[in-house]
């Protein structure tokens, strides 16, 4: 079977993009083009978590009431997240309500801002694990790579939750560390030609004091 399928307009696009009304959009706009806001980074990675075990077509129809609930992702505000706050997520119909995974946000939160702290940006972070080009597997052939392996186990050693290598690997395709649009795709020149311009954020460590206290400020 192809990798392609034709869009509304008569272009080819990933076949996948086609199996369901709010993929398009997603598709052609957002997954596959580089990200160096840190809160979007993190947002995707809480919802690629959410998202194990289920479809992304439940988490995007739901992503609206995620950012409402998690107060768009801000992970300065989410870390002063109480089990008080636990339990109200876990009473809202909006989102997945999955305590492990709710928890987990909040937890990730805190290291969050940690990495920050360290390193400048989430962005300076992450991208400091773009795989190289030739280290990578055909288009949507792959579930895993090396890179996400080794993002996973950075993450973890850092103490974060829910950030398995394929977790990782949905994360890294969508927010264009990689450009795994399939090979014909008309979207797949417009990622490149944004990865081209695309300024790779550099790490920028905090002063010492400032640093602290982020860590102070983290909940135990």
């Amino acid at each position: 079977m192809t990798a392609l399928i034709n869009g509304p307009d008569g272009q080819p696009r990933c076949r996948w993009c086609a199996t369901a009304p709010e993929f398009l959009a997603y598709h052609d706009t957002e997954w596959g083009f580089p990200v160096a806001d840190d809160r979007r980074l993190f947002e995707k990675l809480c919802l690629e978590g959410f998202q194990s075990g289920l479809s992304w077509r439940t988490i995007l129809a739901k992503r609206e009431n995620f950012r409402a609930a998690f107060h768009g992702f801000d992970f300065n505000k989410v870390a002063r997240f109480t089990a008080r706050d636990v339990e109200r997520l876990l009473q809202d119909a909006g989102i997945v309500r999955h305590r492990g995974k709710i928890e987990a946000v909040i937890h990730n939160a805190a290291r969050a801002q940690e990495l920050v702290a360290s390193h400048g940006s989430l962005a300076a972070f992450f991208w400091s694990h773009e795989p190289s080009a030739e280290s990578l597997a055909e288009p949507q052939s792959a579930s895993t790579s090396e890179a996400s392996i080794a993002l996973s186990k950075a993450l973890k050693k850092l103490g974060w939750k829910f950030v398995g290598p394929t977790t990782v690997y949905a994360f890294m395709q969508a927010m264009g560390l990689i450009n795994d649009h399939a090979q014909g795709c008309v979207v797949r020149a417009k990622a490149a030609r944004g990865r081209s311009a695309f300024q790779m954020p550099r790490a920028r460590p905090m002063p010492i004091d400032e640093g602290a206290e982020l860590a102070r400020a983290a909940p135990l």
